[in-house]
């Protein structure tokens, strides 16, 4: 198991750790052209000041990585991004880039997506390993389970206490208790993580119309979470907003074998609808993970409890 320090902006830490309750954030990087991969979903991400204060100051648990437009990594987060206002987002984003302020340019930026974090009293700050050299400006991995990155999981494990620790996904016996099971994220997911998720597992294109203009793309649960549904992938479906309204009222569905059905009512209804008529039988676009697509007993559940027939 590998854990990650990545130095942190201060003004964002400042506003994320007077809002302990989020469930999730999204530690952003200003540029969308690295990619980040040195840690696996469920491995721990330390927040590491920047200079100088040279201190973890807290962390959370890596979920995915994944670059978008900062407009839908708003819309996805919103404060949980470590700002309180979109405009203040990209104020921030253009002092970074040295772009233009008034620029309407949608920037992409990369989303480095955790969930559970946890924030120190000031008391319990962490300082900086020494080998963390100053010269760093992205941060840096170490193993868990030897040397220095054993001393970070354990010094961390003994700041938490019992209330943040239960807040937290257990490992079976033996393994402690920060680190959790990657197998979980699927079904421990916060809002912004869930949209993140299901729009990249679907390679941003509508399940059925193949649809692939982001603006328009929404994660759409098979079973709300209003109905004890979850945020998990195999519990959402990438689809156009227009294809979306129609499925959360019914007029469209997806059947377990993963064809398309449209409701006689839509034309009953609305006198309308050839559009979405042509679309029935059709096969849906997965993701190429079996284990991510839409789990049968959701579909089934739609099809009986949602859907007009």
């Amino acid at each position: 198991m590998k854990l990650y320090v990545g130095i942190t902006d201060n003004d964002w830490y400042r506003f994320l750790s007077e809002r302990p309750d989020i469930d999730e954030l999204n530690f952003w990087q200003p540029s969308g052209s690295r990619n980040f991969s040195v840690i696996q979903p469920g491995n721990l991400f330390l927040f590491k000041l920047h200079s100088p204060l040279n201190f973890i100051a807290g962390g959370g648990f890596f979920t995915h990585f994944t670059r978008c437009p900062v407009e839908l990594a708003w819309e996805a987060f919103a404060e949980k991004n470590g700002v309180g206002t979109y405009q203040g987002m990209r104020a921030r984003l253009a002092k970074y880039r040295k772009a233009d302020p008034d620029s309407r340019e949608n920037f992409v930026i990369g989303c480095i997506i955790l969930r559970n974090p946890f924030f120190f009293a000031e008391n319990d700050w962490i300082p900086s390993p020494p080998d963390f050299s100053k010269n760093i400006v992205q941060g840096k991995s170490y193993d868990a389970a030897t040397g220095t990155g054993r001393e970070l999981y354990e010094a961390v494990q003994q700041r938490l206490d019992t209330t943040a620790r239960n807040q937290v996904v257990e490992e079976p016996a033996g393994q402690g208790i920060l680190w959790s099971d990657p197998r979980l994220t699927r079904s421990r997911l916060g809002q912004g993580a869930f949209r993140m998720l299901v729009t990249d597992k679907y390679e941003r294109r509508c399940a059925m119309t193949r649809e692939k203009a982001l603006p328009v793309l929404q994660a759409a649960h098979i079973k709300p979470v209003t109905e004890r549904g979850e945020h998990r992938i195999d519990n959402g479906l990438l689809l156009r907003s227009d294809v979306h309204t129609l499925f959360d009222r019914g007029y469209m569905t997806v059947s377990p074998d993963y064809k398309v059905r449209v409701s006689r009512r839509l034309k009953d209804d609305f006198d309308n609808g050839k559009h979405y008529y042509q679309l029935a039988e059709s096969e849906i676009w997965l993701p190429k993970n079996p284990d991510d697509r839409p789990k049968r007993d959701f579909l089934e559940w739609h099809a009986d409890s949602v859907f007009l027939g």
